[in-house]
């Protein structure tokens, strides 16, 4: 059964005519019934009372064209469907990434959409040491790193520096010292994420391995969390720069730097070399390109994330 065919006597009922149906069709009338003819031997009923003068329909011709009616209807959306997700009229962006991540990533999305609103941006929490074996198989059409994957599979777009600070209040008394020391640090209350990760525990390590013992005295269970308890003067927290730029560009929070700890790395968005890729997140990955190759546009990513 062939939609081409279903056409046609769709048109052939509408215009109770196979005369008129092959006008309307711009087809000879030899065609449009040999059409109909094949119709009726791949369903194996007649579809048209030939005792009649007009085009009347049996009863297995009303009931196909019912079904006739669905099938070119589910046709037509399908097609649209398609020719939507070419043009990025919809479609989707999977990003996986940690909870400090998502803030690379941000400007990035507020820029797609500028382009392409109506595409949906998922972004998932997933632990980093999962996000490079996701891509890879497909799972995620992105990555967000501060490291270079493993999987020799996957490519990197270094989207800007990441550094960890201690964040404080602005009426704490070291906010206008431009660095902290590790001692001077374990001095405070300090306000912690009680959810294992490896920046976590290499923070830890280094503190041990000076023999100063860390003043981990709250945690909690999100970073927004964490930087509201430090900004009602709870207490101190060591946090990449790049989660809190907003509320140290609102003078909430101050940063400073930590030279011992050195936690200086770059924020990546890994990406599948080879493979297939949707219109969406070959979009995305343009844009990406694009901001790594325009040094203005490189600028303001940069200045987000530092």
């Amino acid at each position: 059964m062939e939609l081409s065919e279903l056409k046609v006597f769709l048109k052939v009922a509408a215009e109770r005519s196979f005369s008129r149906a092959a006008m309307k069709l711009h087809r000879t009338q030899p065609a449009v019934s040999q059409a109909v003819r094949r119709l009726e031997e791949s369903v194996g009923e007649r579809l048209f009372d030939r005792a009649t003068k007009d085009a009347t329909l049996t009863d297995a011709g009303r009931l196909l064209r019912d079904y006739a009616d669905r099938l070119l209807r589910l046709s037509e959306e399908a097609e649209h469907a398609v020719r939507d997700l070419r043009d990025l009229r919809r479609g989707r962006v999977l990003i996986g990434c940690n909870e400090a991540s998502v803030h690379a990533v941000l400007p990035l999305i507020s820029r797609f959409r500028e382009s392409h609103p109506l595409v949906h941006v998922d972004v998932r929490r997933i632990p980093a040491r999962q996000i490079g074996a996701e891509v890879a198989q497909g799972s995620l059409d992105f990555g967000v790193l501060t490291f270079q994957p493993a999987e020799p599979r996957l490519g990197s777009v270094v989207l800007g520096p990441d550094e960890l600070v201690m964040l404080v209040h602005p009426s704490h008394p070291l906010a206008h010292s431009k660095e902290v020391t590790l001692s001077e640090c374990a001095r405070q209350t300090v306000i912690a994420h009680n959810d294992p990760s490896h920046v976590r525990d290499r923070v830890l390590r280094l503190f041990e391995q000076h023999h100063i013992p860390v003043n981990i005295l709250i945690s909690l269970p999100s970073l927004e969390g964490i930087k509201r308890a430090v900004a009602m003067q709870m207490g101190v927290a060591l946090l990449p720069r790049r989660c809190a730029e907003s509320e140290i560009g609102r003078g909430e929070l101050a940063a400073l730097a930590m030279p011992e700890i050195r936690l200086r790395r770059q924020v990546r968005l890994v990406y599948r070399k080879s493979g297939e890729r949707s219109h969406a997140s070959a979009a995305f990955l343009g844009l990406v390109d694009e901001k790594k190759r325009t040094p203005e546009t490189r600028g303001h990513v940069e200045k987000q994330l530092a």
